[in-house]
């Protein structure tokens, strides 16, 4: 059964980049632009694993995880950032991100690092 990863980011680009990287690897992979979509296909899929940007237009990455949190407990939570200010990578880590990588990332690192939190 293929493991499913919820791409949040509202830049197109990233989320297309990330959707082709991640389906060559084995994943069914799923896109939000916006935090409302993503916890609309957390409520309906069975997410492994979820990587959220920190700045999206309609709520913040945080909010995310933490609603994200009330949805699916058991989801990895991946947040990658255009900042990395110490406070808000602490209340990511807070709120159960077990990785956090800043733009612009080695795709091979976050590659390796959902490898890490769901096996394939």
């Amino acid at each position: 059964m293929e493991k499913e990863l919820l791409i949040i980011d509202d830049h197109q680009g990233i989320r297309l980049l990330l959707s082709e990287v991640f389906h060559k690897e084995g994943y069914f992979v799923h896109l939000a632009s916006t935090g409302a979509e993503a916890l609309r296909i957390a409520k309906e899929r069975n997410i492994d694993c979820v990587l959220v940007d920190m700045k999206i237009p309609d709520m913040s990455g945080i909010e995310i995880i933490k609603k994200l949190r009330e949805i699916k407990q058991e989801s990895s939570i991946i947040m990658m950032s255009g900042f990395s200010e110490n406070m808000v990578i602490q209340e990511a880590f807070q709120h159960g991100v077990s990785h956090f990588f800043t733009k612009p990332f080695n795709i091979f690192e976050l590659i390796e690092s959902v490898k890490k939190e769901v096996y394939i």
